[in-house]
């Protein structure tokens, strides 16, 4: 009879301290974030996130007040402190985040987009693309055959040939003139006179040309890809050039872990500025939010990849061991299975993709 009693009282207990937040208005905490949060000139909030929390308020019952806050950091120092019952913008969870706050289940989940200026100066391209890693590679490549073949000539030429002989005198005529077999040009002058040297010569001047060839379709085709859509294609391109981010957001977590140099920003419109300026050459952001802004601010000097990486989640924050936790997973677990909530992603996004 006891142990039934304990756990009546238990219940009783849980019951109320889920219910109590329910009786007062909660202060819910949002931040401009096109297009999952929007203020309109009226002062009121529209979007993807206020949405849902509108629609999950609704059906709950739930009393609220929107403030907003100038950035996530605040958001989340609001919730974290009990300052604010929630936090409802885009929101991303992160492992540090989650130290200081809850977080609901996901309702949507993206990743990384790059936007890069729409076009780019041909000349800068070529620069690039002269500069690169992958041409000095190929270069070292090609003077290391070249080197090889040459010493190669030295060894069966060195006591039979005037030109060839000695030691680093001989040894450098041997380099110079493979290097200019390679090429193509002037191969015929103090060419090998011995068999085996010769042999080698004419292996080394046919596999040149299929090398010079590579080599040169090589570099065209980097430079016509360049030359249409530019010098960033994915993360990889980015240790290159000169990347921007957000300051203080999830994109610079990222970039810090991966040791990634990066200029930081206020915001995502200062960002897209200064790349459209030439400032910068790529900015990194949350992909839905970076294309929402592009499209509507941007489209006439900027442009997003194809290509994302990373992986982010946006969730609702809440103080830690907040009541309403096990209300909102539910709820949010519903709503983002609903036909409801494809349909608002289809309209907002042009895509009802979220899990």
């Amino acid at each position: 009879m006891s142990l039934v009693i304990l756990l009546d009282v238990g219940c009783s207990r849980l019951h109320a301290q889920v219910v109590a937040p329910l009786d007062k208005e909660l202060v819910v905490a949002t931040k401009e974030a096109p297009p999952f949060a929007m203020k309109q000139s009226d002062g009121s909030w529209s979007g993807i996130s206020i949405a849902l929390w509108k629609r999950i308020a609704d059906q709950a019952h739930l009393r609220f007040r929107l403030v907003e806050t100038q950035s996530v950091t605040d958001l989340l120092d609001g919730v974290a402190n009990g300052r604010f019952d929630a936090g409802v913008a885009a929101v991303t969870v992160t492992a540090a985040r989650a130290h200081k706050v809850d977080f609901t289940q996901p309702f949507y989940n993206t990743g990384l987009g790059i936007a890069v200026p729409v076009s780019e100066n041909p000349w800068v391209s070529i620069g690039r693309a002269l500069l690169s890693f992958g041409f000095f590679q190929a270069v070292a490549v090609l003077l290391g055959f070249a080197m090889a073949v040459g010493f190669l000539i030295w060894v069966f030429e060195r006591r039979k040939t005037e030109h060839f002989g000695g030691g680093v005198k001989g040894l450098g005529s041997s380099f110079w003139w493979s290097t200019i077999a390679m090429t193509q040009a002037g191969a015929a002058q103090n060419a090998p006179t011995t068999l085996p040297g010769r042999i080698v010569a004419m292996g080394w001047m046919i596999a040149s040309v299929i090398a010079i060839a590579v080599f040169t379709a090589g570099i065209t085709s980097t430079l016509t890809r360049r030359g249409l859509e530019g010098s960033v294609h994915g993360f990889n391109d980015l240790r290159s050039v000169r990347v921007g981010a957000v300051a203080n957001s999830a994109t610079t977590d990222y970039f810090a872990r991966q040791r990634l140099s990066f200029r930081t920003f206020p915001d995502i419109q200062s960002g897209l500025s200064a790349l459209g300026h030439g400032t910068i050459d790529a900015f990194v952001h949350d992909k839905p939010l970076l294309t929402w802004m592009v499209r509507n601010d941007f489209s006439a000097s900027v442009r997003v990849v194809d290509t994302s990486f990373s992986s982010e989640s946006y969730a609702i924050a809440l103080p830690k061991g907040s009541p309403l936790r096990p209300m909102l997973d539910l709820a949010v677990l519903d709503q983002i299975e609903s036909d409801w909530w494809q349909q608002t992603l289809f309209e907002t996004l042009g895509n009802a993709r979220s899990r």
